[in-house]
Parts: structure tokens; C-alpha cells; sequence
């Protein structure tokens, strides 16, 4: 009997002491040393990747904002009458200039003076003032048929301010009533615009044929 209640005893110790190894806390493992003092330490592929992207970022992003270019100026040579002489002007520049580019305006210009006498009020009558001119030697008169002024008879057109004031004077020694207004029309004129690096002077006169009519200008830089 004793001898069963010592061994109740021993096995009851036994679970105890096996509960308290399982279920008690662990102390902490020291970690090893990642490698002996002296040898590099071991990096992995991907773990060198992300370290090569990161060190990267700060370059890439001073690489968005370059050094600024150097100083552009720019100017624009005109006005050409025709584009047979802008083209001919681009051509020449365009392996001189970091850029060029050409544009076109429109202006008003003079097409000469016209010399006439008022329309009467109808066909009859416009032709009746015709007779009377080419009765006193006016024959190079026209009695105007369409237009703003139908029934009109001109009297000339004339380039010079000089030569229409002559011919209104003569037309008016016989008796007539002439008048005078100066014809214009709005006309396409055309300009180069070139932009050069640099501080040195760039002289355009020496490639693009020289006319009294062009000259350069500064503009805003496109």
C-alpha cells in the first residue's frame, strides 16, 4: 500500500515538474552575429535593389530640374513682300539659328488714286456725261457697270498722288466736277523669326540678301 501511494506521489511530481518546463516563459535567444568581425555582411539581391532605387531617388530627382539653358536671344527680320523672298530667307538662316519660324500679317497699302465723276442717277445719264468728255477730246474715260459705283465714269487710276491731282485739274478746266479718292487693299506681308544661343552678335544682312526694306527687331522668344 505504501509503495503504491509513493508511486502516485512520484508520478504527480513528474507531471508537475513537466508543466512547469512547458508553460513557464522563455528567455530571449541572443541573436548570432551576422557574420565575424572583418567579413562583409551578406546582403540579399532584392534587399540591394531596394537600396540602389533608394540612393537613386535624390539624383533622379535634381535630374528633373536641369541646369537652365543657356541665354537665348531673339529677333524678327522683315517684312517680306513675297514668300519666294521668306523662303528663300529661312533657308539661308536654318542651319545658322537654334530655331526660326516664319509668320504672316496683314497690312493696308496704298493701291493708287482714282480719278472720277459721280454716278448720276441712271444709265442714261452716265452715258450722256460720256458724250460730253469725248466731245471736248477726253477719250480715255470708262462708264463703271458693277461695283460700289455703278454708272461712275473713271477717269483713271494712278499710282503717283502728283499725276491724279494733274488729271483732276484738267478735267475740271472743262467744266466738270471730278473728285479723287485713294484706293487701298489689305495685303499679306511676311516675317522670319529666328531665337541663337549666345552672347555674339549674329549678322543676318550677310546671308539674306540685303534689301532697304528689312530690318530686325527683338521679340519675346517662342
Amino acid at each position: 500500500m505504501f509503495v503504491r501511494v509513493f508511486f502516485l506521489l512520484l508520478l504527480a511530481l513528474n507531471i508537475g515538474v513537466a508543466c512547469w518546463l512547458y508553460f513557464a516563459p522563455h528567455a530571449p535567444v541572443a541573436a548570432a552575429a551576422a557574420a565575424d568581425p572583418g567579413v562583409a555582411k551578406l546582403v540579399l539581391l532584392s534587399e540591394a535593389d531596394r537600396s540602389i532605387a533608394t540612393d537613386s531617388a535624390a539624383p533622379t530627382a535634381q535630374s528633373a530640374h536641369p541646369a537652365d539653358s543657356k541665354k537665348e536671344s531673339c529677333q524678327s527680320i522683315g517684312a517680306f513682300s513675297t514668300q519666294a523672298d521668306m523662303r528663300a530667307a529661312v533657308k539661308a538662316l536654318t542651319p545658322l539659328v537654334a530655331r526660326i519660324q516664319f509668320r504672316e500679317t496683314r497690312v493696308t497699302e496704298v493701291r493708287g488714286y482714282w480719278v472720277y465723276l459721280p454716278a448720276p442717277a441712271n444709265r442714261e445719264r452716265a452715258l450722256d456725261i460720256a458724250r460730253q468728255l469725248s466731245s471736248k477730246g477726253i477719250t480715255d474715260y470708262y462708264v463703271v457697270t458693277a461695283g460700289e459705283q455703278p454708272n461712275a465714269i473713271s477717269l483713271g487710276l494712278f499710282h503717283e498722288p502728283t499725276n491724279a491731282e494733274k488729271r483732276l485739274n484738267e478735267i475740271r478746266s472743262l467744266g466738270f466736277k471730278p473728285e479723287m479718292t485713294q484706293r487701298s487693299d489689305e495685303v499679306p506681308i511676311y516675317w522670319v523669326d529666328y531665337a541663337q544661343t549666345g552672347d555674339a552678335p549674329f549678322d543676318w544682312r550677310a546671308h539674306v540678301p540685303v534689301r532697304s526694306e528689312l530690318h530686325a527687331q527683338p521679340i519675346d522668344c517662342f
